[in-house]
């Protein structure tokens, strides 16, 4: 498919010719705007260091983005990890940068508190208490008025500008207030409450107004698509029909039609299918295998440390299974991945103790000399590695809380090339949608829980190649490209205003 964002010949503007009403910066017609840049720094000799200091960070949004960058000569706007240093726009890998300031205490009171502990937790269901305080929030608002004004700065004329997640919602209605001229699309990267868990949030009628600052609002799950539709009716009294939310001004006059559409993210199916099949992965995943006894079941969960993972759920099933004879230390092995995430929140240090004494709990229960129960691992590891894992895996174990997407589990369906494996998914994971031949459970609910695992190991596997095929073919057929292509083919169509 494809993209209807300019060819690179036309995209850019130098200073002093096109765009020049807006300043003598260098204009793009299309802009990606995140958190953060899509690099991370690197010391000589690292993996991927090209010698300029920076490496391409990991990730769908990356990946699915970083081609069309270097096509249309777009720029991506983000902050680039360090606090308290200030640069200069600048390209890497045929993107051009542009990076937003932010001090260590803007860290502290935008990313790590309003971002991270008001809306994150509010976001998936109060899993955890949102807080809510006043100073992280005229925060949020400084930074995102911030990253408004540098995309404002570098878009040129009718650009097309991509707004990405719930650390920039008020961007969009920043950048239409002085730049009506844009197409702005914004995507939500993350699950959307229901109006009834939205409406404890007190500054909830100026986020709903900064997202209807966009011309489409992009979502995980139809479901995030109404309940957005349905706060936007409940908290600002707009006037919704279908998937059309009419945006009007003081006056009472139509401004323009923001859309709400779900448009579910999926992964780079070529890398990791190549992946897969290479030889050295393939020993790589035999090795695994031989080093933990050649079990007869290996269970892998790959996890971000985060309380809507539902770890624990995880391991309270699985420690069950062993408690009740079902598993075995001598045939059964879990891995559980447990990469490190917002350290500095204390919910998340708390969380940290919490897991790492369960799992020293069973493993001191039920290891014996040959044999460890649960394998935790709490390190992040390189692509590579991680789909030797998956090829390693019997079973893989997605027991999310609430997630809006969960790429490990389209990562795990994409890398069994031999159509073999078994995937059990919480049914609130919006991967739940796509791969509807997964075991799919509820994991507040333990013991259905325990069915679903005991029903993978236990799988003939005539079965298991048809649920896996379906899902490969599911998987294969709507990669991250076709996401990305999808969302921006939607931005650019002409909306047909019905006003009877």
């Amino acid at each position: 498919m494809q993209s209807p964002v300019q060819d690179k010949s036309t995209a850019k503007s130098r200073p002093g010719t096109t765009g020049s009403a807006h300043g003598d910066a260098t204009k793009y017609d299309f802009m990606v705007v995140s958190n953060r840049l899509p690099v991370d720094r690197c010391a000589p000799g690292d993996n991927g260091d090209d010698g300029s200091g920076w490496r391409r960070s990991p990730g769908g949004l990356v990946t699915a983005l970083a081609p069309m960058m270097g096509k249309t000569d777009g720029a991506w706007v983000g902050w680039h990890g360090a606090p308290d240093e200030t640069l200069e726009p600048f390209s890497h890998g045929g993107m051009d940068l542009v990076p937003v300031q932010l001090s260590d205490d803007e860290v502290e009171l935008y990313y790590e508190g309003f971002s991270n502990a008001t809306l994150w937790p509010l976001y998936h269901d109060v899993i955890a208490p949102p807080e809510f305080h006043r100073t992280w929030w005229d925060a949020y608002r400084k930074i995102n008025q911030r990253f408004a004004d540098a995309v404002v700065r570098h878009a040129d004329t009718n650009a097309t500008v991509w707004v990405q997640d719930y650390q920039l919602q008020l961007v969009p209605r920043m950048l239409r207030k002085v730049r009506p001229d844009l197409r702005i699309g914004f995507f939500n990267h993350i699950p959307f409450p229901p109006p009834e868990i939205f409406a404890q949030l007190p500054w909830r009628q100026a986020i709903i107004d900064g997202l209807l600052g966009a011309d489409l609002v992009g979502f995980q799950r139809a479901s995030d698509a109404g309940n957005f539709m349905r706060s936007a009716r409940r908290f600002l009294g707009a006037s919704v029909k279908q998937q059309q939310v009419h945006v009007k001004d003081g006056d009472g006059e139509i401004t323009h039609i923001a859309r709400a559409q779900a448009f579910p993210i999926s992964i780079d199916v070529q890398q990791i299918s190549e992946l897969a099949g290479r030889p050295d992965i393939i020993e790589r995943a035999r090795q695994i295998r031989q080093d933990l006894g050649n079990p007869k079941t290996i269970l892998l969960g790959v996890d971000r440390l985060d309380y809507t993972k539902g770890i624990r759920h995880r391991l309270k099933a699985f420690e069950e299974l062993l408690a009740d004879g079902k598993l075995s230390v001598a045939d059964a092995t879990l891995i559980q991945v447990a990469s490190p995430s917002r350290e500095r929140v204390e919910q998340y240090r708390l969380l940290r103790e919490e897991v790492e004494g369960t799992v020293g709990h069973i493993n001191g229960t039920y290891d014996t000399l040959e044999n460890t129960a649960v394998r935790y691992l709490h390190h992040s590891y390189p692509v590579e590695e991680m789909v030797a894992l998956y090829l390693a895996a019997d079973v893989m174990l997605v027991t999310a809380l609430r997630d809006g997407m969960n790429l490990v589990a389209k990562e795990y369906v994409t890398a069994r090339n031999n159509n073999d494996g078994a995937l059990v998914l919480s049914e609130f994971a919006g991967a739940a949608d796509q791969l509807k031949q997964a075991l799919l459970m509820n994991p507040h609910d333990i013991d259905g829980l325990k069915s679903a695992i005991m029903t993978a190991v236990d799988m003939p596997a005539r079965e298991a190649s048809r649920r896996m095929k379906s899902m490969r073919k599911q998987i294969l057929e709507h990669d991250v490209d076709h996401w990305s292509a999808d969302f921006l083919q939607a931005l650019n169509e002409k909306v047909i205003r019905d006003d009877t």
